[in-house]
């Protein structure tokens, strides 16, 4: 029962260190990615990132982003769905050339240059969305933008992944072009199918839910759905949370939505959601990293400048103020599990060798810890412009 100590000791940790870092005027978030780090092999040593770990933090984020979903206002994104795609296309277009750019000044070869472009491609929109709940702007003009470009940015980056393990990966994931295409066929079977759960099965599934003579029937109707679609993204090549994302989406057009959000959010917040947070400052390690350090530097304020200017064009181009801008640029630069995953996937189909690996995953966390003071800057310089 060795799991139930170190839980507790996540659970007084994140709360005392969120509490203080709420008081003092920063992000909880933030609080709780130090608690990892501090608790974890980069400092004390005290705590791991084992399975039970991995299991608690991969419910955490699917949480996350379905109370996102749920919370989410459906007529924003349908009407700022264009500029979120082209705050997602500029903001992979950039970071992929000017990090490409970084591996080759600290002569990386083209394969491991391109990959590491790939990894820092990628967005964590769950960081932004802990950040943007907090300062209550989840629902305005620039919070819509986010989501919505967060999604994109999540499939533009899993098929550029997918294509390269497929193409260049020297490991057990590497595989031939017809299960590539078929991959593809998959999700887009998968975006289609979204809209019929949207329309039918959701609305279905909760009226099933108000009927069943158990307590919290709606909300336990609403995790099935939102468990359901997360476990089929993920077996098509699609990140989890996209398909929790769009649960949330599907139960927020029901009757049961505040119900279920009431129900969920505790559940979310009390335990999984901290540990989800936890489990990023985990990955964290100081061996050998003063050898990297100029590495590390770099490619950290490459990887925040080039989401920050990308995404911000795409936003600009989109007729948002500088402001507006600025903070849906600040909204993208988060780059978190999602990177962690690629460059983990990466690693094991050999497209990016040992001597790097540490460092590029010191980069991703420091960028990570950034992203949320960014995007509170951001909020406080545009108060009139975020609804």
């Amino acid at each position: 029962m060795v799991f139930l100590g170190i839980l507790v000791l996540i659970l007084i940790t994140t709360t005392i260190v969120g509490h203080y870092s709420s008081r003092i005027g920063v992000p909880a978030v933030i609080g709780q990615l130090l608690v990892g780090i501090i608790l974890g092999p980069a400092i004390l040593n005290w705590v791991k990132p084992t399975e039970f770990i991995h299991v608690f933090s991969e419910m955490g984020v699917i949480i996350l982003m379905f109370i996102a979903g749920i919370e989410s206002d459906m007529q924003l994104l349908k009407k700022y769905l264009k500029p979120s795609f082209l705050v997602a296309i500029l903001g992979v277009i950039v970071p992929v050339v000017l990090t490409y750019g970084v591996g080759t000044m600290f002569h990386m070869n083209a394969t491991e240059s391109l990959f590491l472009s790939v990894i820092f491609a990628a967005t964590s929109v769950s960081i932004s969305v802990a950040v943007l709940k907090e300062l209550d702007v989840l629902n305005g003009k620039a919070g819509a933008t986010i989501l919505g470009a967060a999604v994109v940015d999540d499939i533009l980056a899993v098929i550029i992944l997918s294509v390269m393990v497929s193409l260049l990966g020297g490991g057990k994931n590497s595989s031939g072009g017809p299960s590539l295409l078929i991959t593809f066929a998959e999700q887009i079977i998968y975006f289609v199918a979204i809209y019929f759960v949207v329309k039918f099965v959701a609305p279905y599934m909760a009226k099933i839910g108000e009927k069943l003579f158990i307590p919290v029937g709606p909300t336990i109707m609403a995790m099935i759905l939102c468990f359901g679609m997360a476990y089929i993204a993920d077996l098509i090549g699609l990140s989890s949370v996209v398909g929790a994302f769009f649960a949330g989406i599907a139960i927020s057009q029901t009757k049961v939505r505040d119900e279920v959000d009431r129900s969920i959010e505790p559940i979310g917040y009390a335990i999984f959601i901290p540990v989800f947070f936890v489990s990023i400052g985990l990955n964290m390690t100081l061996n050998g990293i003063e050898h990297d350090l100029w590495f590390i530097v770099v490619l950290t304020l490459v990887a925040i400048i080039s989401k920050l200017f990308g995404a911000g064009l795409g936003a600009r181009v989109s007729k948002f103020s500088m402001n507006e801008s600025y903070m849906v640029g600040a909204g993208m630069v988060s780059r978190g599990e999602m990177a962690l995953i690629i460059a983990q996937i990466g690693y094991q189909s050999k497209l990016i060798s040992s001597d790097y690996y540490s460092a590029i995953i010191a980069a991703v966390i420091l960028t990570t810890l950034i992203a949320p003071f960014l995007l509170k800057h951001a909020a406080k310089s545009a108060p009139q412009d975020l609804n």
